[in-house]
């Protein structure tokens, strides 16, 4: 855009800003994953400890000593088929979980030489390597005890509850809103951390054990009911995410360009050409969490010339690890902690820049505006500063049919059974971890709590 243009329309949005060779090397794969000489060699680098302090730090519980020994004799199925026994989603965890707070910050290799065992790439070479082959499959479904469970929502911790019910004999209905499986894995999780059609191939593994259906375009409150589910099902499984996003609360907050992050990257990791989606030259980004780090780096490999994250906070206060920090900056995304929008700035009806003031904390710890301000240009604007669980869909003449959190979750005990008789919950509409592998570890939980409820029923 030339200097005369931009001041008749500072507004610089464009699609194709990179060549399609860019788009391709951008948006591959960021973690090639290990050959078979290199994953040897790390495993073999493995203390096999007895009291493993990484199976404690796994949220899932997987026995990582043994999978690790099982890959450094050259066992790989057999890894695999450890792992997923424990975690029927280990293929994606192991590209998204955040190894580096859980069960790699555990490894006692840490206080030998600083370099923990690569667990992560481990994980994914053994589960990767059962997926290509023929006889993939590894688990068998009991006899067909005639039960029937109703699951809403395909994400990760619906498809675990599912798995682990379908196990069991039971036949198993999810009911999920959107045209395909998956969830985050497929519509939410930055593309170049789950690359090509992998969330699929998961959800077709998945799937391939057999007594299990998904019925697409079903959402609760719309398609279906609780009440109606109830009546038809022997259990219910509710696993449906988060659909809300908090707004800014500011003033043309409806201004073009202003958008919500978890959208945009939801239209990117579904689009089939990205040198048709369109991306502003200066980008500003506000919030702290995983989804603020994907849409800054997303948005900078899309072709964006300058990405500005901002915080309201410090770095040690973000919710996004400190490994995802620095990939970010690594990637060109500059990163300002300290400082809270004020308002936003427009010309024509769109987006031109943001006004921050900077931030503080008080005697007490409170946080406040100190009053000085600062300006950032911006063609686009994206808030990621947290999602929220919708739930109207729980309400029914005009009544909550299930408790909720002072959060505004839903309310459940230790085996994911919420207030309503029959009825279960799992994953981000629950309070916990807003991980992939704590709502794997949902579901997991709920379907041994559901199996036990209905062999006592029985």
């Amino acid at each position: 855009m030339s200097k005369a243009a931009e001041a008749e329309n500072p507004v610089d949005i464009a699609a194709g800003r990179l060549s399609a060779a860019q788009y391709a090397e951008n948006f591959s794969d960021v973690a090639p994953p290990l050959d078979r000489n290199s994953a040897v060699t790390e495993a073999n680098r493995c203390l096999f400890c007895f009291d493993a302090p990484c199976i404690e730090a796994c949220l899932t519980s997987i026995d990582i000593p043994v999978f690790i020994k099982k890959i450094s004799t050259d066992n790989v199925k057999g890894a695999a088929t450890t792992i997923l026994s424990a975690n029927i989603m280990g293929g994606s965890c192991s590209r998204v979980c955040p190894v580096e707070e859980l069960c790699e910050e555990a490894c006692v290799r840490n206080t030998q030489s600083g370099q923990p065992i690569k667990i992560g790439q481990l994980q994914r070479y053994a589960t990767d390597h059962l997926y290509s082959r023929k006889d993939a499959q590894v688990f068998t479904r009991k006899p067909a005890t005639g039960k029937k469970i109703a699951i809403v929502g395909a994400g990760p911790a619906g498809l675990s509850c599912a798995h682990g019910l379908a196990r069991e004999g039971h036949n198993v209905t999810i009911f999920e809103a959107r045209p395909k499986a998956g969830g985050l894995n497929e519509y939410g999780i930055a593309a170049y951390k789950v690359a090509g059609n992998f969330a699929q191939r998961e959800t077709d593994f998945i799937l391939a054990i057999g007594g299990i259906e998904i019925k697409n375009g079903q959402a609760l409150g719309q398609q279906i009911t609780l009440s109606q589910l109830r009546k038809d099902y022997d259990a219910v499984f509710l696993g449906m995410g988060m659909k809300g996003v908090n707004a800014l609360g500011l003033e043309a907050e409806n201004l073009q360009g202003v958008e919500n992050a978890v959208d945009y990257i939801e239209k990117l990791r579904q689009a089939k050409d990205l040198g048709k989606l369109p991306v502003g030259r200066h980008v500003v980004v506000i919030g702290g969490g995983n989804t603020a780090i994907d849409i800054a780096i997303q948005t900078k490999r899309l072709g964006a010339e300058y990405v500005t994250l901002v915080y309201r906070r410090g770095a040690g206060e973000m919710s996004a690890t400190h490994h995802e920090q620095e990939f970010a900056q690594t990637n060109g995304v500059t990163i300002k902690h300290w400082a809270q929008p004020k308002k936003l700035i427009g010309f024509q009806g769109h987006v031109t820049g943001v006004e921050f003031e900077y931030t503080q904390l008080d005697a007490n710890g409170k946080l406040m505006g100190t009053g000085d301000t600062f300006s950032i240009p911006a063609d686009m604007v994206f808030k990621a500063i947290g999602q929220t669980f919708v739930a109207t869909p729980l309400k029914e003449q005009g009544r909550d049919l299930l408790q909720l959190t002072k959060k505004g979750r839903i309310a459940v005990n230790e085996d994911g059974q919420t207030s309503l008789p029959g009825v279960w919950a799992g994953g981000d509409c629950t309070e916990g971890q807003d991980l992939t592998v704590a709502a794997v570890e949902d579901g997991k939980i709920a379907a041994i709590a559901i199996n036990r409820a209905l062999k006592e029923k029985k």
